[in-house]
């Protein structure tokens, strides 16, 4: 796979001549992702970043195989991450627009169209290697794979304050947070660290004092939050504010961070972990990134879209350009061709650099990259990178323990397949103002 970024390339083809056969044919690409209601915020920002990605790379003249171009067309359907419409956007999707990549958010809106998908052959994209299986072999997880990463935040908070001994956590019981809570179990354990209080709660749950409050009591060094929604991070996180916390918090996702700033004080959310940047980090530039100049990514988005820059803002367009790569490496659009191509050498530039196609243990099957990540900070107001921790370096080390909090939560694939579709997992509607 080539290591050149997506930038790179545009700018040396910005400077040769543009080849005009073949821009009467459009490659379809398919976004089957919440653009509305409670998970709005994991699936709208994606589409406004691959909509820029769109717009740059048919300025550019499009998709090149074989010499001839071809323009790119998204096509999105809001599934609302309810299982029914996810199944018809994915027919209308497919049959109507022949997509030759299918983005989703993945979990429960993924469950019910995965039949129809692999017996289709249709390349298929998902933020939730929780969704791997040996059954879903043109299902890949090229981007985000959580929750594997969050053992990065873990590593380095205990290296970088070794003070820290006991953590309280709480997850919601669902697809997103039970697999979160077992990697954080393990990633506490492998750590040193003790956890003094866990919380499993019911998805629908909207008192964040009822959870928070029994956390406190135990006096914990670190509150932590797993992969929560974020209406639920910003109610428990100004509940422990309330309550005169003054320890370490961490957690998956901080969306809107500068909301609680603004609410709880500069000086409170001081050193917050997390796992997602702002692309205007000075640490970005010294990176090899899918966009040589990832401020200029993130200026034009908030430009175009002001306010919405979340988690995922750049996460499908990272996963469109590893598929861009493929593509023009496999001098074809053809879906098995292109997962060929993607798997060829078995290493491949993904966001933040070099990674390794990974799972097997734990999924079941190969399709997911691993690699650096990076740990987020907030530093006087402003979300900035401390550091880049290695994936593959923590699983060498302690995959095995990561597979038996796995077992103990039921999170396995082959666990998952025996239980049944949804059942205990579904992504529950959230109604706290963010």
């Amino acid at each position: 796979m080539e290591s050149s970024s997506f930038a790179h390339r545009l700018a040396i083809s910005g400077a040769l001549p543009r080849l005009q056969a073949g821009m009467a044919s459009t490659v379809n690409i398919g976004f089957l992702a919440p653009l509305s209601g409670p998970v709005e915020s994991w699936g709208l920002p994606g589409l406004h970043g691959c909509r820029i990605w769109e717009n740059w790379l048919n300025a550019a003249g499009g998709l090149l195989i074989d010499g001839r171009r071809y323009p790119i067309r998204i096509h999105a359907h809001d599934c609302g991450y309810e299982p029914k419409t996810a199944m018809a956007g994915a027919v209308r999707l497919v049959q109507d627009h022949d997509v030759k990549l299918l983005m989703m958010l993945g979990g429960d809106s993924f469950t019910p169209v995965a039949d129809f998908l692999m017996d289709r052959r249709i390349l298929t994209s998902t933020l939730l290697p929780s969704d791997l299986s040996p059954d879903t072999p043109y299902l890949i997880a090229p981007s985000e794979v959580h929750p594997i990463y969050l053992v990065t935040g873990v590593e380095w908070l205990a290296k970088a304050r070794p003070e820290l001994k006991t953590v309280a956590m709480c997850s919601q019981r669902d697809a997103l947070g039970l697999p979160s809570l077992a990697t954080y179990r393990a990633a506490f354990k492998a750590a040193g660290i003790r956890v003094a209080k866990e919380i499993q709660y019911d998805p629908a749950m909207t008192d964040a004092a009822a959870l928070v409050q029994p956390m406190l009591e135990e006096n914990p060094d670190i509150l932590c939050w797993c992969t929560s929604y974020t209406p639920m991070v910003h109610a428990m996180t100004e509940y422990a504010h309330a309550q005169g916390f003054r320890g370490q918090i961490i957690s998956c996702t901080l969306d809107h961070y500068d909301r609680l700033v603004a609410r709880t004080g500069r000086d409170f959310m001081e050193g917050t972990v997390f796992h997602f940047p702002d692309f205007d980090d000075p640490a970005l530039r010294e990176k090899a990134f899918f966009f040589n100049q990832p401020n200029v990514f993130y200026e034009e988005y908030n430009a175009r879209y002001p306010g919405s820059w979340s988690a995922v803002s750049w996460e499908y367009a990272a996963i469109l350009d590893i598929w861009h790569a493929a593509v023009e490496k496999a001098g074809t659009v053809n879906p098995l061709s292109v997962l060929a191509a993607m798997k060829q050498l078995g290493h491949v530039t993904h966001a933040f650099g070099p990674a390794q196609w990974w799972g097997r243990d734990v999924f079941g099957v190969d399709n997911a990259l691993v690699g650096e990540w990076p740990v987020v900070t907030v530093q006087d107001g402003k979300a900035r990178i401390v550091s880049f921790g290695s994936v593959p370096g923590w699983l060498r080390d302690n995959a095995d323990l990561l597979k038996r909090e796995m077992i103990a939560l039921g999170q396995m694939w082959d666990q998952r397949l025996e239980r049944g579709a949804g059942e205990g997992t579904e992504l529950q509607a959230r109604n706290i103002e963010a």
